[in-house]
């Protein structure tokens, strides 16, 4: 194994030395969030709950004893679905990218005994998989399409990739790259290779930071073959396996919603070290699809249990919305590779908008249970309604994938430019040291309650010349007036502050020198695209990058369909509750409850009326909503994040 010397400590992508890309990722270790009230107690309970929770769930279940089973000779039969590896890897790499900013000797103690397991397991050729042995080791590489080998290749890959990262050390990277080498010796269009491509993509991505690891070309060559053999008819021709139509012929995201992102995470990744116009268009053109007509309002994809699939365009059901938390972690995965590509805001406000709203509300705040599914709605409470989080599934891509994915939130915080110039991307309380290519290092201090308050003030602590981007969000448009403001040492920055852009202040800091942001956080009455039918003549409740629901806990006896509240933002009140779901900020108003009228009772259809009389006598109550993230926390009931509005 080659390993490139040159190699940054724990970044999540590596494109410092990638000919096309606009930004580089800042080292996790860079920088130390332990006292923000929202993020640092999420990444501290991450650490000490949800990854030890998750390893007894990997022994008890039998993820290990897979592995051993292989090592000493059992012939015993294995634990769990074909692609059970995958879910292993996904929490080495969730350990290891909390190792690098960690010290926590019983973190490491486990993740090491783990990897002596795999070196142990690991074929002499390099193949490791612990579906594919004794008697199933003759199917080997027999079916792409459907048995994951490259997808669970993918995942070892990228666990490779951090826990070097992480710690210096090599022992994992070699076994990862020893089963890619077979993969690039195996695949391809020359003779003797066999022409193939994975049902469900992963390897892509894998590969491609493997090779920005290493300094391996193959890998990067191997990526690229097989992103530009999928639409060719290898697997099946159909959406769901995303063999559909090449890349370059991309219009929208179809069939499976995971698939598709990771795909899309993939090709950006291949688009960032290889200049390709054509597929570069064509991943824009998704992108606006997307964004435009096929992302749910948490950020979160998927509207369709059948296939797991994106769904067509507008078809956004809500208390059938599928919206993995697989996916929403994926569109997070794919707007970093895209805001890397070009630096665009667009793709850090969706970022955020994932993060916080599709991501977050996978697992429970204790960080013991877990979604699958992310319903918009839950309305009858009949049975198959998702109610609760789980402690786990039998097909638990899932839980490891948050952990993995909180555990790498400070790398999605700042970026870097050719120019050493630093984008800030999100904001959190930290204070950070960040390496620049001319051998400088930045520091300052960051101070916010963001996302409870907009208020943002950054200490400078290094001297001296040069540029901070700040983030817009381009959901804090003016509001009544209120609009984002820009201070350097209490003075008001002249010019206009844009939302939706980076704002960039070059100048020659001082210690001590203070720039502040201000984002104006009113309550925001959001309505739908009228073709997404679902949500006609509804509204959701946003405040800062937060989406709002009610629960049935707040609203007893009522059905949450029947409640209507006003369109005007200023009638809307906000407030801080440290004591209710951890602390957070509740929106109230002066709502009414407005069920049908008796004169439907019993009846599903009626004629129409001239001037139909199709509701009740409205009555008042106290409209309370708490953050989408936190819903179903406190007791099984109601949930509605789309609400009828007062005329």
């Amino acid at each position: 194994m080659k390993k490139d010397t040159s190699e940054p400590r724990a970044v999540l992508i590596n494109t410092a030395r990638s000919p096309n890309a606009k930004l580089t990722s800042v080292p996790l270790d860079s920088l130390v969030l332990s006292g923000d009230p929202f993020w640092g107690d999420r990444l501290e309970r991450n650490r000490i709950v949800t990854l030890r929770n998750q390893y007894q769930q990997l022994i008890e279940r039998g993820y290990l004893e897979n592995f051993r089973r292989i090592v000493e000779g059992l012939d015993e039969p294995d634990e769990g679905l074909v692609f059970r590896d995958s879910d292993l890897y996904k929490w080495l790499e969730a350990a290891s990218w909390t190792l690098a900013c960690e010290e926590d000797p019983d973190l490491i103690d486990n993740v090491e005994n783990i990897i002596s397991l795999l070196k142990q397991a690991q074929d002499d050729n390099g193949y490791l998989n612990t579906y594919f042995v004794g008697e199933r080791a003759g199917k080997r590489w027999a079916n792409l399409r459907d048995l994951h080998e490259l997808y669970c290749a993918g995942h070892l890959a990228q666990a490779a990739v951090a826990y070097y990262r992480a710690t210096g050390k090599t022992d994992l990277l070699d076994v990862a790259c020893r089963f890619a080498d077979l993969i690039c010796e195996t695949f391809g269009p020359d003779a003797g290779q066999t022409q193939g491509v994975p049902g469900h993509p992963e390897i892509e991505m894998a590969l491609i930071e493997l090779g920005r690891t290493t300094g391996n070309a193959h890998y990067l060559d191997q990526a690229a073959y097989f992103i530009r053999a999928r639409g060719h008819g290898l697997i099946d021709g159909r959406p769901y396996h995303q063999d559909h139509r090449p890349v370059s012929d991309w219009e929208e995201l179809a069939g499976h919603a995971v698939r598709a992102l990771y795909l899309s995470t993939g090709v950006t990744d291949w688009i960032i070290e290889d200049d390709n116009s054509d597929t570069h268009e064509a991943v824009d053109r998704v992108w606006q699809h997307m964004a435009s007509r096929q992302v749910y309002i948490t950020g979160g994809l998927g509207a369709r249990h059948s296939g797991e699939s994106v769904g067509a365009d507008y078809e956004l059901p809500n208390a059938r919305a599928y919206a993995e938390t697989c996916a929403g972690i994926a569109n997070v995965m794919w707007n970093w590779r895209m805001l890397n590509l070009e630096g665009n805001p667009r793709y850090a406000d969706m970022l955020e908008r994932a993060l916080y709203n599709a991501v977050l509300p996978g697992v429970s705040l204790d960080g013991k249970r877990y979604f699958y599914v992310n319903p918009l709605a839950v309305n009858d409470l009949a049975p198959g309604d998702i109610t609760e989080r789980e402690p786990w599934y039998r097909c638990a891509c899932c839980p490891p994938n948050i952990a993995r994915t909180l555990a790498k939130v400070r790398g999605y915080i700042a970026s870097v430019d050719p120019d050493d110039t630093l984008w800030i991307h999100l904001y959190a309380t930290h204070r950070a040291e960040i390496p620049l290519r001319n051998g400088r290092t930045l520091k300052y201090l960051m101070r916010t309650r963001y996302p409870w308050s907009g208020h943002i003030t950054i200490e400078v602590l290094t001297p001296g010349l040069f540029s901070i981007k700040l983030r817009v969000p381009g959901w804090c448009a003016s509001e009544g007036g209120m609009q984002p403001e820009v201070r350097i040492n209490g003075n008001p920055r002249p010019g206009p502050v844009t939302p939706g852009q980076y704002i960039k202040i070059r100048r020659t800091w001082a210690v001590g020198d203070s720039l502040c942001l201000d984002l104006p956080m009113p309550v925001r009455t959001v309505a739908a695209h009228p073709h997404a039918l679902e949500n006609t003549g509804r509204v959701a409740l946003m405040r800062g990058p937060l989406l709002y629901c009610l629960e049935g806990i707040d609203h007893p006896g009522i059905d949450l369909r029947d409640v209507l509240v006003p369109l005007d933002p200023q009638a809307y009140s906000s407030a801080f509750e440290p004591g209710l779901l951890g602390g957070v900020q509740v929106i109230e108003t002066e709502g009414k409850v407005q069920p049908p009228a008796s004169t439907w009772d019993d009846q599903l259809y009626r004629t129409l009326r001239s001037q139909p009389s199709d509701a009740a006598p409205a009555e008042t109550l106290t409209v309370r909503a708490v953050p989408y993230y936190a819903w179903g926390n406190r007791e099984t009931g109601r949930m509605q994040v789309w609400l009828r509005h007062k005329s």
